[in-house]
């Protein structure tokens, strides 16, 4: 058990630290993405505005060698004209894309002057713009660039513009993608390292509690094991204070033993009683044979007889009862009450007290003739045994009940005794004779047959014992 719920404690770790790592690898990846669009996009309108800030110069109609580029540094920039002319790049841009930079003064100022043949073509790029104009659209690349000496990616703005003259420039000013590259970087580096310490931290978290939730089981499971091992029901197991399904665990396991505990002590007081009672008919049938064997002249026949009758209806009941506490399932069959009450009452002609009959109202039941009958003629027994002069049966209709009812005219049993003489083997007089009052079965046997029924058996007044059952479909 200790395996199991280590296993338990394991898999709940590992399913805790598997869920809590793809979340995290989720998040990361979707941080890490939006850190760097966000960069990036900072990174393009930076360049954007540098570019528009060289065009809307060259636009006014200043020289080439006069533009105020920005430093190379922060934004490469690099004008040209017409077959990629290089007329103004910013200081210390060597390369950009891997092409040397050349045909330009470094740091301002043109090789070629902005009005030179060489530049009037304006349709070279099919750009249609004014002399003064700068392009409204913006196109964006990412390359590299030589700033004194040291290359760098970049998001490069290029941008159209025309000077007064008529000449078209293009301008490409650059944004350096180092510190979004270093961000994410840094980022990305602080995920890796937090993120093995983190799911250390969840399984290590989950394990504990984990084991602090299954500590209450582990108590259960001793105990049981304990009670196995002692065979001592009464002992229960620990209830947590918790209203968790622990704790309703430990309560149900509490009432399964206290309900085995009872079914065992009833069991054990089935057989005690029972071997008490077998015990006084075979001591007195064998003391007659004895006695018959030595002297055959005082063999007592009609009372051998009697107690072999006796031992015979014992028998039949212990065997009833080991079937209903089996479990049987009575038969599915139809059944009228008031037929049956005629019936047993024809065959009682030599009763002590006869039996009146009663109102039978019609009505079917389902279930087992022979158990129904069982019930029926130990309802008429028990009122012969406690009758003065009456015995009356009844079958009446309540409803979606068939209440059959037998009444005698003799003391009644006691309101405190009124459940205790349905329990198996109890006599209110036990100083009665076990010839005149049975065994003590005969009402345990008739409300277990009942209740197999679906139905039940009460005392209602003093005298009246009344057994209800649900009429058939």
């Amino acid at each position: 058990m200790s395996r199991v719920l280590g296993s338990v404690r394991a898999r709940a770790a590992a399913g805790a630290t598997v869920v809590v790592a793809l979340a995290l690898i989720a998040a990361g990846t979707a941080v890490l993405l939006v850190l760097s669009s966000k960069l990036q996009d900072q990174a393009r309108l930076q360049a954007e505005v540098a570019a528009r800030e060289v065009a809307s110069q060259i636009a006014t109609g200043k020289a080439y060698d006069k533009l105020e580029l920005p430093d190379g540094d922060d934004h490469p920039v690099v004008v040209t004209g017409d077959k990629g002319r290089v007329l103004a790049v910013g200081d210390d841009v060597r390369a950009v894309d891997g092409k040397p930079v050349g045909g330009a003064k470094q740091g301002a100022g043109s090789a070629v002057p902005p009005g030179s043949d060489d530049d009037d073509d304006d349709d070279d790029d099919g750009v249609q713009l004014k002399p003064g104009e700068v392009d409204d659209e913006v196109d964006y690349r990412d390359g590299t660039a030589n700033v004194d000496g040291t290359v760098a990616d970049y998001r490069f703005a290029v941008l159209e513009a025309k000077d007064t003259r008529g000449a078209q420039a293009t301008v490409r000013a650059g944004a350096a993608l180092t510190p979004e590259q270093d961000a994410v970087g840094s980022v990305r580096t602080a995920m890796l390292i937090g993120l093995p310490l983190l799911l250390v931290v969840v399984a290590g978290v989950t394990w504990l509690v984990t084991r602090r939730a299954l500590r209450p089981v582990e108590g259960i499971r001793g105990e049981m094991a304990a009670i196995t091992a002692s065979t001592d029901l009464s002992r229960r197991v620990p209830v947590p204070s918790s209203q968790d399904e622990v704790g309703r665990l430990a309560r149900t396991t509490n009432e399964t033993l206290a309900a085995l505990e009872s079914s065992v002590e009833r069991q054990r007081r089935f057989v005690a009683d029972a071997s008490h009672e077998l015990r006084s008919p075979i001591a007195s049938l064998r003391t007659q044979l004895e006695v018959g064997v030595a002297h055959p002249e005082l063999l007592d026949v009609p009372g051998a007889v009697e107690d072999t009758v006796r031992l015979q209806r014992l028998a039949a009941d212990l065997l009833l009862l080991a079937r209903l506490d089996a479990g049987e399932r009575p038969a599915d069959a139809r059944v009228g009450l008031a037929a049956m009450v005629r019936e047993e009452s024809s065959q009682r002609v030599a009763d002590r007290v006869p039996v009146q009959i009663g109102e039978l109202a019609g009505g079917e039941v389902a279930g087992s003739r022979s158990q129904l009958g069982r019930v029926l003629g130990n309802l008429l027994d028990n009122a012969q045994r406690h009758a003065v002069s009456a015995v009356r049966v009844a079958v009446v209709r309540d409803g979606e009940w068939v209440v059959l009812r037998v009444e005698d005219d003799g003391p009644g049993v006691p309101e405190g005794d009124r459940e205790r003489i349905f329990e198996r083997f109890v006599r209110l007089d036990d100083a009665r004779a076990r010839d005149d009052g049975g065994a003590g079965l005969g009402l345990a046997i008739a409300r277990d047959v009942a209740e197999r029924h679906g139905g039940s058996l009460a005392v209602r007044t003093g005298s009246v014992f009344e057994l209800r059952l649900p009429v058939a479909d």
